[in-house]
């Protein structure tokens, strides 16, 4: 074996290092030196981040088990961003006296899921990605049901593992007749080998209905809102952009280099796919009265756009997937540390309790403002420029009649995004939340936030430089 092929895997052993670094860390530290996990943990992660986020050669390891371009490196360090702004929210979840001692296990949990993301995205293999895709989903659901005192959060880790399971189970299914009619699990070496028959398309369907669970698309979602809800914020905020982001990345690489032969079939099914759950996501969120429930129909509602992203099939559209990932971790983070924030003191999660906000909390409902703008697609935010990429690299493979029906959808999504500014800046409550202060860390998280909001839409390189990448996919 040759030694050097770790080279290419350089987030993974860093990661890894700091994983290590932080269950020893816990195991040894007294309760003084626990009150210090939280800044050594996040100066790790923020150290680990810093070191990899400049994408480095293509190159293969494990006889091409495990592949690394240049692509996928940007997209790890996409993912490490949006974890570390997850990491520096999760204060607010360990300031509340039920979870002052889960720190270690937090961590440890998220990012060895974070780890599982990382073999997803730079697999080679079907047995690598699928390793990869259970090191992501089985931590998940611990961590779902972290707020052991809480049944909902009992709730949401079994619904989690089970959906997480019967998925597994499906894909798995699939990738058994994949094998079963090519001989090999290599991607490198299936386009050859699969063709229109009916025994692999119907393998094909099994393997990616089990990824749409992941994703959570309809019809393929009804776990998510019970899931969104009962989990700890910290561990919600983190569901809804880093595995999503990461599960759509590996489903647009496995269409076309994997399943590009049975273009014609699965183009016609991501077709449908996007109407339903973006037109499906937004009625329900319309309904919807806790805010964190909103938000996981919003959350299916935005992976319609990723998936839109990726039936274009172009380089240019792996471009505008990745950027719209970038863009919709800062929008949907920003407003998941302004949940967490009034949640850790007030225990407020409807729309209604956020009636007056402003008039007590004037940052905390700008944040807001700006993450419900961005999410929309309203100008000059960065989610309005992720949304006209997206419909423009649909549009120009010729799909101008989705690309409609998803600008009209984006119409009705300004309706739910807006009632929640409505009831901050215009709505009054006799009793409105009181002034809150939030802690240094969530502070640092929103500030980070607003800037990419703000800005990277504006920063036109950002997305011209995620394109030079593209073309090595």
């Amino acid at each position: 074996m040759n030694y050097s092929d770790f080279l290419y895997m350089r987030n993974e052993l860093s990661l890894l290092i700091v994983i290590l670094f932080l269950l020893v860390y816990d195991l040894i530290a007294g309760k003084k030196g626990m009150k210090y996990f939280q800044p050594v943990a996040i100066i790790a992660f923020a150290i680990h981040t810093v070191l990899n986020i400049l994408p480095y050669p293509a190159g293969e390891a494990f006889g091409g088990m495990y592949l690394n371009t240049p692509m996928m490196t940007v997209v790890k360090s996409i993912l490490n961003i949006g974890t570390l702004i997850v990491l520096l929210q999760a204060k607010n979840v360990f300031d509340m006296e039920n979870q002052r001692n889960r720190r270690g296990e937090y961590y440890f949990l998220t990012l060895t899921t974070l780890l599982g993301m990382y073999y997803m995205i730079s697999s080679g293999n079907f047995l690598m990605f699928y390793i990869g895709l259970e090191m992501a989903s089985i931590p998940m659901a611990t961590l779902a049901a972290l707020d052991k005192e809480d049944n909902k959060s009992a709730e949401a880790g079994a619904k989690y593992i089970l959906s997480a399971a019967f998925s597994s189970g499906i894909m798995l299914f699939g990738i058994s007749y994949i094998y079963g009619t090519t001989g090999t699990m290599y991607f490198m070496d299936l386009p050859s080998l699969i063709s229109a028959n009916a025994l692999q398309i119907m393998a094909f369907v099994f393997f990616i209905v089990g990824l749409f669970f992941k994703i959570s698309l309809v019809p393929f979602h009804l776990w998510t809102a019970d899931v969104y809800e009962g989990s700890p914020t910290s561990v919600t905020a983190y569901l809804s952009v880093i595995s999503k982001g990461s599960a759509v990345f590996v489903l647009t690489v496995m269409l076309y280099k994997v399943f590009g032969n049975l273009i014609d079939q699965w183009q016609g099914i991501l077709y449908g796919i996007i109407i339903v759950s973006i037109t499906i996501a937004n009625l329900f969120a319309i309904r919807q009265k806790n805010i964190k429930r909103f938000l996981a129909f919003s959350s299916i509602s935005q992976a319609g756009y990723l998936v839109l992203a990726t039936i274009s099939g172009t380089a240019y559209g792996m471009t505008t997937l990745v950027y719209y990932v970038l863009v919709y971790i800062f929008s949907n983070l920003a407003a998941f540390g302004v949940i967490s924030a009034i949640e850790t003191r007030t225990r407020k999660l409807n729309i209604s309790d956020y009636n007056g906000l402003y008039s007590t909390n004037p940052k905390l409902s700008f944040v807001m403002m700006l993450a419900m703008f961005s999410l929309g697609g309203i100008p000059p935010f960065a989610g309005f420029f992720s949304k006209f990429f997206i419909f423009s690299a649909a549009a120009q493979q010729g799909f101008y009649v989705l690309v409609l029906i998803a600008v009209i959808n984006t119409i009705i999504s300004l309706y739910y995004y807006l009632l929640v500014v409505r009831a901050m800046f215009i709505e009054k409550s006799d009793n409105p939340i009181p002034a809150l202060k939030t802690d240094a860390y969530n502070r640092i998280s929103l500030v980070i936030c607003t800037t990419g909001i703000m800005v990277v839409g504006i920063l036109s390189f950002i997305m011209e430089k995620i394109g030079t990448y593209s073309f090595g996919m």
